[in-house]
């Protein structure tokens, strides 16, 4: 039993001290030896994002053949009338949350500032999508399947305000191309006060002398430089994901789109195609019911696409067509994303932990609306947590008192045999079997809350509300690390006076472990999220209550078993 249990612990510091080492590494500018993280993706002559459009050939009718049109990344052909795009302008729009810059070539959306929140240099906005010199990240949209109007074509926006007015509830933009191919596109924007979802109306006038049957394409890209997320161990997902009501929800990495080895759901009548990133998300979520081809590509050196192709059906000369779409550039709330589309609120990167994670950040979320602050809702979560597992814990607790009462005893039995190792081993199973007592059973409230706290870890984590929260004093924002180490500091202490409650192993070698890991865990919690140890920190505190409690129930006063090596 002392075997398997001097295993695990060894196994436990081991694992720890590879995770040391590798967050030193990455903290002083080198690669992780034992967990690489996979590199940026960066363009030494980035495309302009303007020129990643997909093939506009004539003949292009059907979802299955458009598709291998794109995965060309061909120049569009434009029409003789078309302006050059040195031509085209930028239209600068905003709301009480957006600011917004749209340009006249497509009438794409190629900067969206998020004016609720504050970049992490603390001097500006959150900008989302831009196209600058240094990033590409932008919205674009067309129609193909003939030489008709795509995101290169300039159109001419109709007069109108560009500002949502005291009173005003929403704004439109009115986006129209010329008559390309036959075919006219209106592409109409509609923001809403206080709303992050942007509707998006492509209506299609035929102006010709046949019918067509152009398809819409609707499509995000951007650069391959991915956003720093996470504190320690793990970092939050940057890239396209794809979602279907058939297989939900569906990462496609940028280094699978370089190797060609992508796999998602191509064609669904649900769902979204988006770019996630750290905190924040974009995509073009086409309207449920309508049959969609979904795509990710390279367009172009350093460039990344995905998005979706939706057919229009024949349109007779002199009639028109319209097809509704949603685009959302904003935080990911997840009670506000589900609300917008089924699933989206998937695009919180949880890792592996969703099916816990989620109920995690549910009671949080409500806690924080009855006690207005989110430090103080990890607090009373850590409360419902204990007072959840409170038997299960007593139970654990209960074991190791008796585990102290019966310490003496083991101590002078091992003395006895100290030169027999194997009947030093009879004997002490007899003890505990005598006993009634579980050695391992202290172990049992570590094993209930590591899930919990895994959990928890992806909540903070990912949970934009997180970012820039304060909670008292010093503590102004629960998702970075403690800047004073004092949360970290009195979590160690709290680690150490546990063990010292506890009952102290009989194998000296043991012993040392059970006080040099929560010096190794204490390390660690230097680079976690401020909520994170607020949350172990108050965990350890309501733990040493319930044992003292218990300990002194079951008359076994509480003592401190302070280090003994040898």
């Amino acid at each position: 039993m002392n075997d398997i249990r001097r295993s695990i612990l060894w196994v436990i510091f081991a694992f720890s001290l590879i995770l040391l080492w590798d967050r030193w590494q990455l903290h002083n500018g080198r690669s992780a030896f034992f967990f690489p993280q996979p590199a940026a993706t960066t363009a030494s002559a980035p495309v302009a994002a303007s020129d990643a459009v997909p093939d506009t050939t004539p003949g292009a009718q059907t979802p299955q053949a458009s598709t291998a049109l794109i995965q060309t990344g061909q120049p569009p052909i434009e029409a003789p009338s078309a302006a050059p795009a040195a031509a085209a302008e930028r239209i600068e729009v905003s709301t009480d949350v957006l600011r917004l810059s749209f340009s006249t070539e497509g009438g794409s959306l190629n900067r969206v500032e998020l004016l609720d929140y504050e970049n992490d240099a603390r001097d500006g906005q959150v900008v989302l999508l831009d196209e600058s010199n240094t990033r590409a990240y932008v919205a674009q949209t067309g129609l193909i399947g003939g030489d008709f109007p795509n995101h290169k074509t300039i159109m001419r926006l109709a007069d109108g305000p560009r500002s949502l007015a005291d009173g005003q509830d929403s704004l439109q933009l009115r986006f129209e191309s010329p008559v390309q191919g036959g075919v006219q596109l209106v592409k109409t924007w509609t923001l809403q006060r206080g709303q992050y979802a942007i509707a998006v109306r492509h209506e299609v006038l035929n102006h010709g002398q046949a019918a067509v049957a152009p398809q819409l394409y609707e499509q995000l890209v951007r650069d391959g430089g991915t956003i720093d997320g996470g504190v320690m161990f793990t970092g939050t997902y940057t890239g396209p994901a794809i979602y279907t009501d058939e297989e939900k929800f569906q990462k496609v990495e940028f280094k699978d789109i370089d190797k060609g080895n992508t796999k998602f759901q191509k064609t669904s009548a649900s769902g979204y195609a988006a770019m996630v990133q750290h905190y924040f998300a974009a995509a073009w979520i086409p309207p449920a019911g309508l049959q969609r081809e979904y795509f990710v590509r390279k367009p172009g050196n350093g460039l990344y696409a995905v998005g979706a192709i939706a057919p229009f059906s024949s349109i007779a000369p002199g009639a028109s067509q319209t097809l509704d779409s949603t685009f959302y550039a904003g935080p990911q709330i997840e009670r506000e994303l589900q609300e917008i589309s089924p699933g989206l609120e998937l695009v919180k990167d949880y890792g592996m932990v969703k099916a816990l994670a989620k109920p995690l950040y549910w009671l949080l979320d409500r806690l924080h609306d009855l006690l207005g602050n989110w430090g103080w809702a990890i607090v009373a979560l850590v409360f419902l947590l204990k007072i959840a597992f409170y038997w299960l814990n007593a139970r654990a607790y209960a074991s190791m008192a008796k585990m102290k009462a019966i310490n003496p005893r083991i101590m002078q039995m091992r003395e006895r045999y100290k030169d027999s190792p194997q009947q030093m081993q009879q004997e002490m199973i007899r003890i505990y079997r005598e006993e009634k007592v579980n050695p391992l059973g202290g172990c049992l409230p570590i094993l209930i809350q590591m899930p919990f706290f895994i959990a928890l870890y992806w909540v903070l984590l990912s949970s934009v509300e997180m970012r820039h929260a304060p909670w008292i004093g010093w503590i102004h924002d629960l998702s970075a690390p403690d800047p004073y180490f004092i949360l970290p500091l009195l979590m160690m202490l709290s680690s150490l006076l546990q063990v010292a409650l506890n009952p102290q192993p009989p194998d000296p070698m043991q012993a040392k472990m059970m006080w040099i890991m929560p010096l190794v865990f204490s390390v660690m919690f230097f680079f976690f999220p401020a909520g994170l140890v607020l949350y172990w920190l108050t965990n350890n505190i309501l733990s040493i209550a319930q044992q003292w409690i218990i300990n002194t129930r079951m008359g076994v006063p509480p003592q401190f078993n302070l280090p003994k090596f040898k």
